[in-house]
């Protein structure tokens, strides 16, 4: 059985982690605040740095905040981690910088992948994630058995970075769903309908959305716990604006603007369903 090490036990990494454990994978965790990751024991062994938790681990997986953090970390565990061992971020970072950590890696011995994930904090915790891999296919197939223990719809994309990339396209999808049921709701409750029967018909016709489905109701009851927090869609959505080059793509450049102004109102560790008060308190 492989040894797994695991760096970023947060929201989304703690039951990735623990889905491992439960599968009978002998997994250690590392986190910057060591209580998030020490949370995980006994299933999983808590450590206090880089170089103890990677320590004669196979294969080593990450998901931290920014592309600043996964650079950072990533260059530390190419410091310590055994020869051949294979790293892969889960992050949504930059598809520019996965492809650079992938050409460092193999320069120094390592198999470096990047798969990134949708669905959220229900889909880490039911193990029903989509994740999408980017880097050789050989390493893919090697790790898709752990993929399977966290995720329900895997696909490999191709060379490294190209999981980023269809990260990216992902949330560019969710940027213009989750604005337009907040459009929605906001619309119905300013002409008076009942926001529960409005979501009924969003959510059972043409109109329907994961976003819509698990959002929605989130927006009606004011209900702002982050399952994805508002500053990392922000990040994601920037990655987009960055890596779209000669694209057009006015939904996503303006849902970023409405999330910039959420997180100058101090919004930035609510979930990303509370863009309804955008709309309802006129935020600007």
């Amino acid at each position: 059985m492989k040894k797994i090490a695991w760096i970023g036990t947060g929201v989304m990494g703690s039951p990735m982690a623990t889905h491992l454990a439960d599968a009978g994978y002998d997994v250690s965790a590392y986190n910057r605040t060591h209580a998030k990751a020490k949370a995980l024991e006994p299933k999983v062994k808590a450590y206090e740095t880089i170089r103890e938790v990677v320590e004669g681990a196979d294969i080593i997986f990450t998901i931290v905040g920014y592309p600043k953090d996964v650079e950072e970390v990533s260059l530390e565990i190419m410091e310590h981690a055994k020869k051949g061992a294979i790293i892969v971020d889960m992050t949504t970072s930059s598809p520019s910088l996965a492809a650079k950590l992938y050409t460092i890696g193999s320069d120094k011995g390592y198999r470096v992948m990047d798969a990134p994930v949708t669905g959220g904090d229900l889909g880490a915790i039911n193990a029903t994630l989509s994740i999408m891999v980017g880097g050789d296919k050989e390493v893919y197939e090697e790790v898709l058995p752990l993929f399977e223990k966290m995720g329900k719809t895997i696909n490999y994309m191709g060379k490294a970075g190209n999981g980023q990339h269809a990260k990216l396209a992902n949330q560019t999808a969710i940027a213009g769903a989750i604005a337009g049921a907040a459009e929605s709701l906001a619309y119905a409750d300013k002409h008076g309908l009942d926001l529960e029967t409005m979501l009924a018909v969003i959510s059972g016709g043409s109109a329907s959305s994961w976003q819509a489905v698990n959002n929605g109701p989130k927006m009606i009851n004011k209900d702002y716990a982050p399952g994805f927090f508002i500053k990392h869609f922000l990040k994601d959505l920037n990655l987009v604006i960055e890596e779209k080059h000669e694209l057009y793509l006015p939904i996503v450049e303006k849902v970023a603007s409405i999330y910039d102004i959420l997180v100058k109102n101090g919004y930035e560790d609510y979930g990303t369903q509370a863009v309804i008060d955008y709309y309802t308190k006129k935020l600007d």
